[in-house]
Parts: C-alpha cells; structure tokens; sequence
C-alpha cells in the first residue's frame, strides 16, 4: 500500500491529539523523503504544514528545535490559541520572524525532530520514514547541496543521538520506506 494511503488511513481512526486539532507528524532522518511524503498527505488532508528546518535554531540546533515547537505551535494549538511559528535566519545565523499559522481542524508537522519527546503526545499520527544512508545522503545532498554537504556528518551525529535517546523510531504508528517506491 503507498505510503500516503497509509498515513491517511492512520488519521482517519485518530482522535484530535493538540486540543480539537487532528496532527500529522511525520519524522526521520535527512533525506528519507519526510517533505515530499508531508506534501503529499497536506493536500490530500487540506492542511496547512509546519517544517522543522523552519524552527531549527542553527545546525547544532536539531534537539533544541522539539522544544520550540511545542511552546510555540502545539501547546497554543491545544488551548485553542493561535500557533506562531519561530523560524531561523540561515543566511543570517540568528531567530527569524515569527509566522503566525492559521489551522482549522488539522496539521501536518514535518521534519527531523518532529515527533521527539515532548512533542510525540501531540501527534496523532506518528510517522516514521526510513531509507538506506546512502541514498538518503545522495537525496539530501542533491536537494541542498554543498551547503549541507559540509554540515551531513554533523546533522546525522546529532540524529542518531537525538533518536538514539528518545526511541523515537519504536513509538512510530508507522514505519515506513517511500523511498523505495519513488
């Protein structure tokens, strides 16, 4: 069954998990396919997405990012408050804008992290995109270049500490590969 048919029949028998809003979160390591596979189910689910290299403060900045996105865009969601999301200046190296989030009754959360610790009871539906490190490493790095080239042993460093610690893989509604499939 295609990865997006299985996200969505997740959801279906998901209750509201951030107040009376339905989340999506779909996790995993760089370049297993986490924006594309997030894309897909957005449109299907007519939602809008929240991405974590959006909140990411920095590169060293994967295991801070979680935090930042529960205070700022799932704990306002499950008071019935309006999410704003912190967003990182890349070019800059420093916080960027705060983006005000319009949601109605769902979300889809997107990107490494997203599903880590404190953030996990919020979603819903938990995916977990898995794939081959080579592929993944030519994935990511056809997609952003020699800018994150020269930054891939330290971002898997801190994904295999960050996942390592949290079990995030195993707490997964779904485990899945789209990449074999695309």
């Amino acid at each position: 069954m295609p990865a997006l048919r299985q996200v969505l029949d997740h959801a279906a028998t998901a209750p509201p998990s951030c107040g009376r809003v339905h989340v999506i979160a779909v996790d995993g390591r760089s370049g297993s396919g986490k924006t594309s596979l997030a894309r897909e189910v957005a449109a299907a689910w007519e939602a809008p997405v929240v991405s974590m290299d959006s909140i990411y403060p920095g590169w060293s900045g994967l295991a801070a990012a979680t935090g930042l996105l529960v205070e700022h865009v799932l704990l306002p969601l499950t008071r019935g408050e309006d999410p704003i999301v912190p967003t990182w200046d890349w070019l800059a190296d420093r916080p960027g804008p705060r983006i005000p989030l319009e949601v109605d009754a769902r979300l889809v959360v997107e990107g490494c992290g997203s599903t880590v610790g404190a953030a996990a009871p919020f979603a819903g539906t938990r995916v977990w995109l898995d794939g081959a490190p080579e592929l993944r490493r030519a994935r990511a790095i056809a997609r952003d270049g020699a800018v994150f080239e020269a930054h891939w042993e330290m971002w898997a460093a801190q994904e295999e500490a960050v996942f390592g610690a949290d079990g995030t893989r195993n707490r997964a509604h779904l485990v899945l590969e789209p990449l074999s499939g695309r």
